[in-house]
């Protein structure tokens, strides 16, 4: 790995309307109907947004790259309702699937002119090379990630942004990280990261003219 450093001043959206919350969601003390910022998020009712706010982690990744390529972004949960629309999602009762990489790249790319690229295979070397090219990386990590777990149990599951890398660390926007510790601006070392990333991810940039 090259000694090259790229870092992206990328706007922070957390996947809650209030992200002082989101320790206290995540570990069951509240629940996302507590947030009093819920409308903002253009959820039609309180329940409409606690039912997705816990969904959205590649939804706030998304928004993070759109604001950073000056393109105002969608509120969360009607971006939500359009990834459904385009397959990225599935939702069947309760359930919900996804976020499914392929779809997800194509509306991205059909709908902003961005250049979106899943990639099911990647390394660290390719994150870094892409990000020290100018784009940024939505990455598949499981959600301990956060605190640095010493013995998560297992790989993705989660999506975080990855903006800033150089030889020996990596630099996360994490949609539910903890207030004030690993929500913005998260560097991780390389060699820690890889007790979490499953090695997927999608590749955004802005479309070449």
């Amino acid at each position: 790995m090259t000694s090259n450093t790229k870092a992206h001043a990328v706007p922070y959206f957390s996947q809650y309307q209030t992200p002082a919350l989101a320790a206290g969601i995540a570990t069951g003390e509240r629940t996302a109907a507590d947030d009093p910022r819920w409308a903002t998020s253009g959820a039609d009712t309180r329940e409409e947004y606690a039912w997705w706010a816990g969904r959205l982690c590649g939804v706030a990744c998304l928004r993070m790259a759109l604001a950073h390529w000056r393109i105002d972004p969608p509120q969360p949960v009607p971006l939500a309702r359009d990834l459904v629309d385009a397959g990225a999602y599935t939702v069947d009762g309760d359930t919900v699937g996804g976020l499914f990489h392929e779809p997800f790249a194509r509306h991205v790319t059909g709908r902003w002119q961005l250049a979106a690229r899943p990639d099911s295979s990647l390394t660290r070397e390719t994150v870094h090379r892409e990000i020290t090219g100018g784009a940024l990386v939505i990455l598949s990590v499981h959600q301990s990630i956060r605190t640095l777990d010493p013995a998560p149990p297992q790989r993705g599951g989660h999506l975080v942004l990855a903006h800033t890398a150089d030889e020996r660390t990596v630099t996360i926007h994490n949609p539910s990280g903890w207030p004030g510790v690993s929500q913005k601006n998260h560097r991780i070392e390389w060699r820690a990261l890889d007790r979490f990333f499953a090695g997927r991810g999608i590749i955004l940039g802005p479309h070449p003219n």
